[in-house]
């Protein structure tokens, strides 16, 4: 019997996770065009699956619309294809609604815009271990621990490229069974569609070898832990580099500067966003190459805020090249929303025109629900978010914090590794 094939639509919703909806591939056509039906709480899935909490209770209707630019189809030899779309959550009147990730990034986006007649152009960096290699003593950056994942990285690669993210690097980490994956440039919204996909392909890779990859935070609170590093820079009107200044300090130009100040000052508060869950706070302890200030550091990898290195004495190329890494981030979040936070953040440091400060240091929280607590009092938080999902948000995460309160650390590092 021949089969017919199936089209996933889905986003990254508050917890991270990718989660949508499933139909025939024949209805395509008009899905395009009216999506799926969701029921509004669908958005308060857990991280690990049942409701905690919800605002919207059984009530209310949104769609979700396939984004043809996002379409994502991968044959596997063997094995059914990866055939999905990322979404965008609508009003039954076709307005995006307010709780949609991709449509708060969006909303960020335009303020850049407006703020400065910027385009970001950014790149997810992302850590995870792969269960495919076997257990074997630490070989961080060696050919052989590249070796010993077989076909894995080469497999990711290729449907990476096929699904339209452009691939920058596959390499072996320095964790036991840790790889990093990282896609190439992107603008805007497209960025953090590509840290979506290629995670997704990760686990397709994995899953057709018989392995599995996890993305969390830290699989053990005493070993190495997967950051998602997020690199960024901007584009004027006529595509020209703008973060970079060799006559200023640390080579950025007074806005780029201003932007990063704006990150910087609000960090404390958005970890809320880019280090959404209980174990994120376990790998930002000192001594882990992890950032426990907010801090701006050039070339400095244990920096909230690491100024990259350029090479070559061309003034263009070292511009082209120019870019900020952001360190305060996981997999746990959904690549839309820390995105949308860092712009958001920044743009505020345009408007207020603020400088990176280098004394007086602020340290990051040292749980979710600090961060919560700091995410809550950010007088601006409600103007990014939105004042109803900035509320229901906390009280998303407040619940996911007490749903792990009274388990060991060892324990909550294993329930995120089996979800993540």
């Amino acid at each position: 019997m021949q089969r017919e094939q199936i089209v996933f639509v889905g986003t990254s919703d508050l917890s991270g996770h990718f989660r949508g909806k499933s139909f025939p591939a024949a209805d395509l056509p008009g899905r395009l065009l009216r999506g799926v039906g969701l029921a509004p709480t669908n958005i308060f899935l857990s991280a690990f699956g049942p409701f905690q909490v919800t605002t919207f209770g059984t009530q209310g209707e949104v769609f979700m619309i396939p984004d043809p630019a996002t379409r994502v189809f991968v044959p596997f030899e063997g094995s059914t294809a990866e055939y999905f779309f990322i979404g965008d959550l609508k009003t039954l009147e076709g307005e995006p609604w307010s709780f949609c990730p991709r449509h708060v990034l969006r909303r960020a986006l335009e303020a850049l815009a407006d703020a400065a007649g910027w385009r970001l152009l950014a790149a997810f960096e992302q850590e995870f271990t792969y269960s495919g290699v076997p257990a074997h003593p630490v070989q961080p950056y060696e050919l052989d621990a590249y070796r010993r994942q077989g076909a894995f990285g080469e497999t990711l690669l290729a449907a990476m490229r096929q699904a339209g993210v452009e691939p920058d690097s596959f390499l072996a980490e320095f964790g036991p069974q840790q790889y990093e994956v990282t896609a190439g440039p992107a603008l805007g919204l497209r960025a953090a569609d590509d840290a979506v996909i290629t995670r997704e392909l990760a686990q397709a890779a994995a899953f057709r070898l018989g392995s599995r990859v996890s993305f969390t935070p830290i699989p053990d609170p005493n070993g190495v832990s997967n950051g998602t590093h997020i690199h960024f820079s901007f584009l004027d009107r006529e595509d020209r580099p703008v973060l970079y200044d060799e006559s200023q300090p640390r080579q950025l130009s007074v806005l780029g500067s201003r932007f990063v100040a704006g990150i910087q000052h609000h960090l404390p508060s958005i970890c809320a966003l880019t280090a959404p869950s209980p174990p994120s706070y376990f790998r930002m302890r000192p001594d882990r190459w992890a950032p426990v200030k907010a801090d701006v550091g050039e070339r400095d990898r244990g920096a909230a805020l690491r100024i990259c290195a350029m090479s070559g004495t061309d003034r263009d190329t070292r511009a082209r090249q120019c870019n900020v890494e952001f360190r305060v981030a996981d997999a746990t979040a959904s690549p839309y929303l820390a995105l949308a936070m860092l712009v958001f953040a920044g743009v505020d440091g345009l408007r207020r025109e603020r400088s990176i400060a280098i004394e007086g240091l602020a340290s990051l929280p040292g749980s979710l629900g600090a961060a919560l607590t700091l995410l809550e009092r950010n007088e601006l938080a409600a103007e990014w978010l939105g004042a109803d999902l900035l509320k229901a948000y906390i009280l998303f995460k407040r619940a996911e914090v007490r749903r792990v309160e009274n388990l060991s650390d060892a324990e909550i590092c294993r329930r995120y590794a089996e979800v993540y």
